[in-house]
């Protein structure tokens, strides 16, 4: 593995290595001091040119505890805002002697550019609405914990899909791990071309729920123009939202996860998100060790950890 940039290129052997290594560093960060020394002399730049608050302390985090050193960049107080470009930004990081760039930004397939200009190892933190890998890995290694297969799981997608990079990975790492996948959102929120998704697709929520055992849901993206293609927040809460009416409907082991930043009241009610079965703080943990697997195996980390 060379680069992280997308999860449709992981077959489910690599998948399932990635899960594994990501499973025993859940065991690190339990011990007492949860620190090994495998990738001590090494150095990772975190390179966000978007906001972002669990991803890249996540990252942070998991570069630190496995003792790497961590380069820290955002775009607001770079050169950028002289004019830089990002091919120049990017080979200046790389000269001040890194390992390994995690970079999050805006345009759609920006990572990939970066891993043809650079010669160390890319992982895509997220490009615009196309591709978020380690999400879908935390994703995935939060349902197995829960479930211990992915297989014949069967997960509801809710919401924006059409402008989330989190579905896109999500749909193509669950499918190779056996799931049963099925996108629920109204029609202008699914994506254009998705014929070729391994997935299901409805408009319907309430026919769609009680088949469920997690139930996926997403922020409208209104920076990304979710927000633009039904009448308000409340006619989507009313047709899109976990409400607390529908939660009850749920199969009684059925799980919720949502990826953050949560809009209490909108895609999921207060009292959900605060129930036993939501598994959001538990993707955010495992989302260091989803993170410190990804940096092990691309930077070639031998000792034990």
């Amino acid at each position: 593995m060379n680069h992280l940039l997308t999860t449709q290129d992981l077959d489910r052997d690599h998948l399932t290595m990635l899960l594994d290594t990501a499973d025993g560093m859940v065991s690190l960060l339990e011990r007492d001091i949860a620190k090994a020394p495998t990738l001590r002399g090494k150095t990772v730049a975190t390179m966000f040119f978007e906001p972002s608050t669990r991803t890249k302390l996540s990252f942070d985090k998991a570069a630190k505890a496995l003792s790497a050193d961590v380069m820290s960049f955002t775009a607001s107080s770079s050169s950028l805002t002289k004019g830089e470009s990002l091919k120049d930004t990017v080979l200046t990081v790389q000269a001040l002697g890194v390992d390994l760039m995690v970079v999050r930004h805006g345009a759609t397939g920006a990572p990939w550019r970066v891993a043809e200009w650079v010669d160390v190892p890319v992982v895509n933190a997220g490009d615009g609405a196309h591709q978020h890998p380690t999400q879908a890995l935390l994703d995935s290694l939060t349902l197995r914990q829960h479930f211990g297969t992915l297989d014949g799981v069967k997960i509801g997608i809710v919401g924006d899909i059409r402008h989330s990079r989190v579905a896109r990975s999500n749909v193509f790492a669950f499918a190779t791990l056996g799931a049963d996948v099925t996108l629920i959102a109204p029609p202008t929120l699914l994506p254009v071309a998705n014929s070729e998704w391994p997935v299901h697709t409805t408009s319907e929520l309430d026919d769609a729920l009680t088949g469920l055992d997690a139930v996926y849901l997403l922020r409208v993206q209104s920076e990304r123009g979710g927000a633009s293609v039904f009448p308000s927040l409340g006619e989507y809460r009313a047709r899109f939202g976990l409400t607390a009416e529908r939660f009850k409907r749920l199969k009684p082991d059925a799980v919720v996860l949502h990826p953050g930043p949560m809009i209490r009241g909108v895609e999921i009610d207060a009292v959900v998100a605060d129930d036993p079965r939501s598994l959001v703080l538990e993707q955010v943990t495992n989302g260091v060790a989803a993170r410190m697997a990804v940096l092990y195996h691309l930077l070639g980390g031998e000792a034990d950890v």
